[in-house]
């Protein structure tokens, strides 16, 4: 078998954080020894930021984002829908 794409669900799920590094590290191997591309679907964002090239965010199936890891990851519509408002600081009275 040849296969070009690798279709991967969730594929840390439930891991430690060590189980969540060497997962990540076989799927890179992986992704790098057959020169393929792999589709992520994933929650945990140290992983998908390690292994992704681009980046799409869905909030309750509707795309909200998309392009590069550090891109998306500073996208204001990520941060409110994953993240929450950023509350402004209150002022102190003096």
């Amino acid at each position: 078998m040849e296969p070009r794409v690798l279709l991967l669900d969730e594929p840390v799920a439930g891991m430690t954080a060590d189980e969540r590094r060497r997962t990540a590290a076989v799927v890179a191997g992986v992704r790098d020894s057959l020169g393929i591309s792999i589709v992520l679907v994933e929650h945990d964002m140290g992983v998908v930021m390690r292994l992704a090239d681009a980046v799409t965010v869905l909030d309750f199936g509707r795309r909200i984002a998309d392009g590069t890891p550090g891109d998306v990851q500073n996208d204001p519509a990520v941060v409110r829908a994953y993240l929450g408002e950023r509350a402004e600081p209150e002022e102190t009275e003096s």
